[in-house]
This record gives structure tokens, C-alpha cells and sequence, in this order.
């Protein structure tokens, strides 16, 4: 925002929007977790900064991220996030339609866990170093935003326990 005229009140305004209009649904940017299985196919709808699924600076329609991300995330019926650890960064999930099982792992041993089923309006914060993975356990399209609480997060990584464990991006 620095480069911003902060004299031009309409131009600041227009900078700060992302309309629903200008998303779409990247399936690609996720699509190697597919390697593990059909059930991790996902997309991300990407408004600010480009999240922890990889590098997008070239997407203009992203408005920079200053000090979090925000994303939707649509998951299919069955669909599956699965389990990984944002070792830098809380993130959040907040779901806007459907169903979504939300579990967190033990840090010690990936075989413990805690899980709850999430509906329309209702969020969950994970804290930063705790894994955690995703299920849509509803008969529709899981609908979701996800919050990272900061402007560039890490890539995550994936446990031993994960079913994404040594899966490349390539």
C-alpha cells in the first residue's frame, strides 16, 4: 500500500478490493497432493497475498498481503486437506458452506488426535507447529476461508504420519 496516494481517496479504495467477480478456482496449485490420492484434489480461491500453496506474485488480481493471507478453499464431497504443520504461523479456517471435519495430530505421534466437525459460520484457530488436516464430511461442496497470520508463510511440511509424506510438488 506504500505506493498508494493516500490524497486519492477512490484510488485507495479501488486497490483495497478483490471482487468475487475477479476470483477463480485454481485447481492446479494444489493438484501434486493428488499424487497421494484423488480425495486431496482442492481449490484455492486466493484474495490476499498468495497463502502457503506456493509462489502466485505474478496473479495481479491478489492484492498484496501486509501482514496475513486469506484464501477460500473448496473442497469436494469426501474431500480431503491433508495432515500438515505451518511451523511459522497460526491459520485459521472459517467455513462458509458445508461440512468440514477439522482434526489437529499430536506433535509427538501423528496417531493421536482430536477432531471436530465445523458448520456454516463457525472457526477454528490452529496455532502455529500443530498439524492438522481437513475433511468435507457433508453431502456438499465444502466452502471455506483460510487466514494465515502473516505475509509470506512458510511452505508447510508433512509429517511421516501424512499421507503427503514425500510427495514432491514437481
Amino acid at each position: 500500500m506504500s505506493n498508494v496516494d493516500f490524497s486519492d481517496l477512490d484510488a485507495l479504495i479501488d486497490s483495497c478490493i478483490a471482487s468475487r467477480e475477479s476470483r477463480r478456482e485454481d485447481w492446479d496449485t494444489l493438484a501434486f497432493q493428488a499424487k497421494a490420492g484423488e480425495q486431496f484434489r482442492r481449490a484455492q480461491i486466493r484474495y490476499v497475498g498468495s497463502g502457503a500453496t506456493g509462489n502466485h506474485e505474478g496473479d495481479s488480481r491478489i492484492l498484496p498481503s501486509g501482514g496475513f493471507t486469506f484464501s477460500n478453499m473448496r473442497l469436494p464431497v469426501g474431500g480431503e486437506g491433508p495432515e500438515h504443520t505451518h511451523h511459522d504461523v497460526e491459520e485459521a479456517f472459517f467455513v462458509l458452506e458445508g461440512q468440514l471435519e477439522v482434526t489437529v495430530h499430536d506433535v509427538e505421534d501423528g496417531t493421536k488426535t482430536a477432531s471436530r466437525v465445523l458448520g456454516y459460520r463457525d472457526l477454528i484457530r490452529v496455532p502455529a507447529g500443530v498439524p492438522r488436516s481437513l475433511k468435507n464430511v457433508g453431502d456438499t461442496d465444502a466452502l471455506f476461508c483460510v487466514i494465515i497470520g502473516t505475509q509470506k508463510p512458510q511452505l508447510p511440511t508433512y509429517p511421516e504420519t501424512s499421507p503427503m509424506h514425500g510427495v514432491t510438488r514437481d
